[in-house]
């Protein structure tokens, strides 16, 4: 089946509508065994069997046309010319259909919009973040001003229309940058957060939380890394670039139904995700791992300074991979198996090439498709050290 989008000669984000699905997953696989294949065989590229409307985290920006027609939509690939879109193939229904509640909110309310050249008006973006297991909905309303007219009417209004939001936050961006969210928010309904279950795990997540956005693939994801990484009885165990603990928390249930004793750290530069990661084990009654505030190389330096060891090294970069420090501070400590998790598989090669120089020979490669419909694939990759 192939798929027709209106909005695809402009916006760009779906760069494979062209091809049926199994197409898609067909030319997948070709790219990454020709990028890969120095480094070994890549096994497969694990599909979905519903391949739309799978993003969790859906933005939208505000804008009005000369004549003040308010609508909302994405930028225009390339430009900051904003596609009024409705019907998107691959964002969460629920939330389209909150985002085009709020923009005839505003309509009604008399409100105004953002303007970027002018730096006046009021309603910026909009992101609707959907809980898959629970249903939970947040909705994070980012605003130029703490000054938000007949705001309780709004929010009643909006929570009359749509009685699955569970919370709305208030964010405040007076910059005058391209960033979408603000340092200063105000919780106006609800807790200020969601959950959602992955993998056995429950989670919270805040606004500002990196959780993956398709929901259904990163559980087919983690579990991939679990069985690459075949923890053992008495395995020390890192999580590097650990944000709010997921991947880390899943290994540490995980090892806990097994009955085996592993002892695993998260480490995370960003104190926030942190503080979140840090709730989230308690949200899990796990005592068997910790999160720690620092650098993961610095981490990993200082336990190899101090001649301790770890089993496992779990590591999922952002899309740029990880810096040559980051590295030669993992090999130093030379965990026996690092299971590295990639959402760019150029990076990943660039990696694996310094890695295998290094002592490591990759022992399996997966390809999990976490974003259908574009041309973007990510990775598991078990390492072992020789």
């Amino acid at each position: 089946m192939k798929y027709t989008c209106q909005y695809d000669s402009r916006c760009g984000g779906c760069d494979m509508l062209a091809f049926d699905y199994d197409k898609q997953l067909t030319k997948k696989k070709q790219y990454l065994s020709r990028l890969l294949a120095p480094y070994g065989k890549v096994d497969a590229v694990l599909g979905m069997s519903e391949p739309l409307h799978y993003r969790n985290k859906v933005h939208a920006v505000f804008t009005s046309d000369r004549k003040g027609n308010i609508s909302s939509g994405i930028y225009e690939a390339g430009t900051h010319n904003v596609i009024p879109v409705k019907n998107c193939l691959i964002e969460n229904e629920v939330a389209q259909a909150i985002i085009a509640t709020v923009t005839e909110l505003i309509k009604s309310f008399r409100l105004t919009v953002y303007d970027e050249d002018r730096k006046t008006g009021l309603f910026r973006h909009i992101l609707v973040r959907t809980a898959h297991a629970t249903g939970q909905v947040m909705v994070t309303l980012v605003l130029s001003s703490t000054m938000f007219p007949s705001k309780n009417n709004f929010v009643k209004a909006l929570r009359e229309a749509h009685s699955e939001i569970t919370t709305i936050v208030m964010n405040i961006n007076n910059r005058r940058t391209s960033m979408v969210l603000g340092d200063r928010e105000e919780v106006i309904f609800g807790r200020g957060y969601i959950e959602d279950e992955l993998c056995g795990c429950r989670f919270r997540i805040s606004s500002k939380s990196f959780y993956q956005v398709n929901s259904v693939q990163t559980e087919v994801l983690y579990n991939k890394a679990m069985e690459f990484a075949n923890l053992k009885d008495g395995d020390t165990v890192i999580d590097a670039y650990c944000g709010i603990g997921t991947i880390g928390i899943t290994a540490a249930m995980n090892a806990r139904k097994a009955g085996r004793r592993c002892r695993i750290t998260g480490v995370e530069l960003n104190a926030s995700a942190v503080k979140d990661a840090i709730g989230n084990a308690a949200l899990n009654k796990l005592d068997n791992i910790r999160f720690t505030c620092a650098d993961a190389g610095d981490f990993m330096t200082e336990l190899a300074a101090r001649r301790e060891r770890a089993d496992v090294v779990f590591m999922d970069p952002p899309r740029t991979g990880s810096d040559t420090r980051f590295l030669s501070c993992l090999t130093r400590l030379a965990p026996s198996r690092i299971i590295y998790i990639s959402c760019g598989p150029d990076t990943l090669a660039r990696d694996l090439k310094y890695l295998t120089r290094k002592g490591y020979a990759v022992e399996r490669m997966t390809g999990v498709d976490l974003f259908p419909m574009t041309k973007h694939c990510e990775v598991v990759c078990g390492l072992s050290r020789k």
